[in-house]
């Protein structure tokens, strides 16, 4: 099978080139088409992982369905057969793609750490701290939190997205909105984490996005996918190090491991590596949805 890296939709105008996703302009609302491309460090690989964009698109229709309770959603329509003919002349899509509301995006993720890890995990070690909120002594890496927290990011269409404080945020975003922001995110995070849980997957952390729309804050983008949270295997899991993981960790770690310095170009992606990412998130929508992937 061959990936899709790029889109070309004869006809659709382009809105924009997300390291993942080709978002195109409907006019009152933005096609969401997610490519099989994949970035690590903030940095899109010239290899991409087949199938990885249908992953990502029908696991966020699965949250976005499940965290309606809660938050809104960007959601307009995500079905085949009932998008416009302009959409469905090109079958390249199907699986992979929805059409949005289009929102006025807060210019920050929202980052919930339940875990200790990652580039947290390196904070922490540092400062005892992850972006100003100070954690108990002592924590192994991987440990569970007491609480999950938010930490939010700075968002880069080009380079690395950075960790700040809350206070930085509210700078940025304003402080009512900040606020409601973490509330939600934490909710949809506890409710997600305790779901995944059950099905024999850690949610370690996750980044939302969210919007403005008529005046209410609306959960946009991609929700609780392999790509923007740290699934663990439930049954494998153990504090004081790394984890097995079903998400772009092993990207990560291979591309590491070539002695990249994290700068554009990446490395190309074997063979192996391709279909065992592939298969990583292929098991995460299984286990977390309950139902078999079919592109």
């Amino acid at each position: 099978m061959k990936g899709i890296s790029r889109t070309e939709l004869p006809g659709l105008r382009l809105f924009k080139r997300g390291k993942v996703r080709d978002v195109y302009d409907l006019g009152d609302s933005l096609l969401f088409v997610a490519t099989d491309r994949v970035s690590v460090y903030d940095v899109v690989l010239p290899t991409p992982i087949p199938g990885k964009g249908a992953i990502l698109t029908q696991m966020s229709n699965f949250w976005f369905e499940k965290t309606k309770s809660i938050c809104e959603n960007h959601l307009l329509e995500t079905k085949w057969e009932k998008m416009p003919t302009q959409i469905t002349a090109f079958p390249e899509l199907k699986g992979r793609s929805a059409i949005v509301k289009k929102t006025a995006v807060f210019p920050v993720e929202c980052v919930v750490r339940g875990y200790i890890a990652g580039s947290g995990w390196s904070d922490y070690k540092k400062t005892g701290e992850v972006c100003g909120i100070p954690l108990a002594a002592g924590l192994k890496e991987s440990e569970k939190l007491a609480e999950p927290i938010f930490t939010p990011a700075t968002k880069a269409e080009t380079g690395h997205d950075e960790n700040i404080s809350f206070e930085r945020a509210c700078e940025i975003a304003g402080k009512p909105e900040m606020e409601a922001l973490r509330e939600l995110s934490i909710r949809i995070y506890t409710m997600a984490e305790a779901h995944a849980r059950e099905h024999g997957v850690i949610i370690a952390d996750t980044k939302f996005e969210f919007g403005m729309l008529n005046g209410k804050i609306t959960l946009i983008d991609e929700v609780l996918t392999p790509d923007s949270s740290r699934f663990w295997p439930a049954e494998d899991y153990h504090t004081g190090g790394g984890q097995k993981s079903f998400d772009k960790q092993f990207v990560r770690d291979y591309a590491a491991s070539t002695g990249w310095d994290k700068t554009p170009p990446g490395p190309n992606l074997p063979a192996e590596v391709v279909e065992q990412t592939r298969a990583k998130y292929e098991l995460a929508f299984e286990r977390i949805t309950g139902r078999k992937f079919e592109e």
